[in-house]
């Protein structure tokens, strides 16, 4: 299981996702029960993103997506956890050991959308920045070019 991570929209497309997510020990749990529930359920193998609402009232949390496979999501993993999700994914479909998804720090990523891209020399000049060019040739509004991730050395 990877951690929660909490996601930020902007014109209703992912702009950044922070893992891990910024809510109480107690829904986290929640949501990682959820999910467990959900993956039980349809006897599922391999990685499975589950988007939550998280509302004021009850029930605190509302499923708005599941993604029975890699997610936009959970990208920041191929630098803040020894085993991304795309690794895991592949482990997990060839009944091969699961890899361990301990955070390292604070991951950060920020999707690069439309003309966003044309910022990578600011990324690539960055030390701290983990910048990935998706290969897309033309950049259009609304369109996921690439991404950016950081890791901040605590947890918090």
């Amino acid at each position: 299981m990877f951690d929660p991570a909490e996601n930020i929209h902007k014109n209703h497309i992912l702009d950044l996702s922070i893992a891990p997510a910024r809510i109480s020990p107690d829904l986290r749990r929640e949501a990682i029960d959820i999910a467990r529930h959900i993956v039980a359920e349809l006897n599922y193998v391999g990685v499975l993103a589950v988007e939550f609402f998280v509302s004021s009232t009850k029930p605190i949390f509302r499923v708005n997506e599941i993604a029975p496979r890699v997610h936009n999501s959970g990208h920041w993993s191929i630098e803040a956890c020894p085993t991304s999700q795309f690794e895991q994914h592949i482990r997990a479909i060839c009944g091969l050991p699961l890899g361990d998804t301990t955070l390292y720090g604070r991951a950060e990523m920020k999707n690069l959308i439309g003309d966003d891209i044309f910022d990578m020399d600011v990324y690539l000049k960055d030390p701290d920045a983990n910048f990935h060019h998706y290969g897309k040739m033309e950049a259009r509004p609304g369109r996921k070019m690439g991404h950016v991730t950081r890791i901040l050395p605590t947890v918090k």
